[in-house]
């Protein structure tokens, strides 16, 4: 699967960027889906991108201990102020986009990104 850069990904899919605008330039080698954060950190790879509807500053930790390209939390959901805090701290970008998660998965997946690698 070709890589694409992150900036790339955001600007095809209408995200909108929360945190660590700065650090756009990173390579998305896949793409993870969970709400459940033991099943992201078991399961997802780095450079991964992920989609959640989570919100809570752990969502953040989990993103960097998991080396993630990025968090994407769908539904328009937005995350709380701390996890936006914390993301910055660490140079990892959250965006929002305002499709469900079944639509955006879809979408990533018509990019090239896939769960399998």
């Amino acid at each position: 699967m070709p890589t694409r850069q992150l900036k790339e990904v955001i600007e095809k899919l209408d995200l909108e960027v929360k945190s660590a605008k700065g650090n756009l330039e990173t390579e998305v080698k896949g793409g993870y889906v969970s709400d459940l954060l033991s099943d992201v950190m078991a399961n997802s790879k780095k450079g991964d991108i992920w989609v959640t509807l989570q919100i809570h500053p752990n969502i953040a930790a989990v993103g960097t201990l998991k080396e993630l390209a990025g968090i994407i939390i769908n539904n328009g959901r937005e995350p709380e102020g701390e996890t936006l805090k914390k993301a910055e701290v660490e140079a990892l970008p959250i965006m929002v986009s305002k499709l469900p998660a079944f639509e955006l998965v879809g979408r990533m997946y018509e990019l090239g990104i896939s769960g399998l690698r």
